[in-house]
């Protein structure tokens, strides 16, 4: 067995996507209508990974939870072997991080907000 998606509370599909295109370099898997306005919207890395299904909140209760899916922890984490230039793309691209990047004994780290402001790390593990 293997997790095929996590969903990922957003306010609106069209603006995620653009968002995870342009910060992290994603694509778009599958953009397939449903009822009642909604929308089947994965996204994920080029080179395969985990994905995304991005799901519009609908609701009080779900409005509420964008943006804090995890009380404040780091929700997800991105793995690349290009610290140095995806921490840099993404600064240009305006990705608000909320700390510098630092070296730990496992790899170079730095931790980002989404566009809704979940918390992610970006990784490159030591060799």
């Amino acid at each position: 067995m293997q997790i095929a998606l996590t969903t990922l509370l957003v306010a609106d599909y069209d603006t995620a996507i653009a968002w995870f295109r342009g910060a992290l370099g994603f694509v778009l898997r599958s953009d397939e209508p449903r009822e009642g306005g909604k929308r089947w919207v994965v996204v994920g890395p080029a080179d395969g990974g985990g994905s995304l299904l991005l799901a519009r909140a609908v609701g009080e209760e779900q409005q509420a939870r964008v943006g804090d899916q995890t009380g404040g922890r780091v929700a997800f984490f991105v793995q690349t072997r290009d610290f140095h230039g995806d921490y840099a793309r993404m600064r240009a691209f305006g990705v608000q991080f909320v700390e510098h990047p630092r070296h730990e004994d496992y790899g170079w780290v730095v931790v980002f907000r989404d566009l809704c402001g979940n918390r992610w790390d970006l990784l490159e593990q030591a060799a």
